[in-house]
């Protein structure tokens, strides 16, 4: 319940601050809808079943897209991180893809992949992939060496190394990565889904903005936001699982 309140204290300041500005503000309600209005939409997206539907293809899209990142971008930032000689040519080239929005690749995707479900999947690895491979490397990178040294005198193998030491000493800052990369992905399904998609809730944002429903179009939103805290939460609370099982203390 203590961590509860304040979630709950946030939404009603924020609700309220809503409400007075659609009262107080002199908005056409059709172009700023309240918070009412929207809750109706939301009955309305709910009851046709496009709601539900829209939910369930974006999340299955962002987990794709996410676990493949996560799955590639881990691999290579251990492998980047252990072996720093091969870091320093590959280096150059991931800090100049890593600031080139996904947003910027969406026209080549389309045309490469087509309308569907890869467009948003690609987005989504692109968006994740280089703040877990990033992340992953510097926390390799910085592990004290004099660790492995041990770990070889005592003749581990390299698997060994990499599944007894490497990973679970940088694990706290690896975690961090992944939680950049869960945020960031999540932004940018929404946008895949405008432009490369059919369904899921960006599409829907594009429906609801075609059809001039900006009780529509808010209700998305408002699902987007809600669904984005709602992985956070998990995320964190896996989080907090793993650490406590391996005895892990993050700072």
């Amino acid at each position: 319940m203590k961590k509860a309140i304040p979630i709950i204290v946030g939404f009603t300041v924020l609700i309220t601050i809503w409400q007075l500005a659609t009262l107080t503000g002199g908005y056409n309600p059709v172009l700023f809808p309240p918070p009412l209005s929207v809750a109706s939409g939301l009955q309305e997206l709910i009851r046709e079943g496009i709601l539900v539907e829209s939910i369930v293809r974006s999340l299955v899209r962002f987990f794709i897209g996410y676990i493949l990142a996560a799955a590639f971008g881990l691999s290579l930032g251990l492998y980047f991180g252990h072996f720093l000689n091969v870091w320093r040519f590959v280096n150059p080239i991931a800090q100049f893809l890593r600031p080139i929005s996904p947003i910027a690749w969406l026209p080549f995707v389309v045309l490469w992949f087509g309308i569907g479900d890869v467009p948003a999947v690609v987005i989504v690895f692109i968006a994740a992939f280089f703040p877990i491979l990033l992340t992953t490397v510097s926390a390799v990178s910085k592990i004290d060496r004099n660790y492995l040294k041990v770990a070889k005198n005592f003749g581990l193998s390299k698997f060994h190394i990499f599944t007894k030491i490497i990973i679970p000493a940088a694990f706290p800052h690896i975690t961090t990565g992944f939680h950049i990369a869960i945020g960031s992905a999540w932004v940018f399904i929404v946008a895949g889904e405008m432009v490369g998609a059919q369904s899921g809730l960006g599409f829907l944002i594009v429906d609801a903005r075609q059809n001039i429903r900006a009780d529509l179009l808010m209700a998305a939103m408002v699902v987007i936001g809600l669904l984005g805290l709602l992985i956070d939460l998990l995320f964190g609370l896996v989080e907090k699982h793993i650490y406590a099982k391996q005895g892990i203390t993050k700072d």
